[in-house]
């Protein structure tokens, strides 16, 4: 369980401020979300195959543009 404590002199924005970033750093919030539906090994594989498609596609992309630069 993520908690913070308030700070001396700190305004409850700023605690809510630190809260939030430390969930987003423990990720607690996107293993809910991806667990929020079952999703199955093969459909897994697949939706990576298609990330690593995604990434290589941008790294050439990147590659060629510092080439013309």
């Amino acid at each position: 369980m993520t908690s913070v404590t308030l700070r001396p002199n700190e305004t409850q924005e700023s605690l809510l401020r630190r809260f939030r970033k430390k969930v987003m750093k423990s990720g607690v919030l996107s293993t809910v979300r991806r667990k929020r539906w079952y999703v199955s090994k093969s459909e897994l594989r697949r939706i990576e195959k298609k990330r690593a498609i995604r990434r290589a596609r941008r790294r050439e992309r990147r590659q060629f543009e510092e080439e013309l630069e």
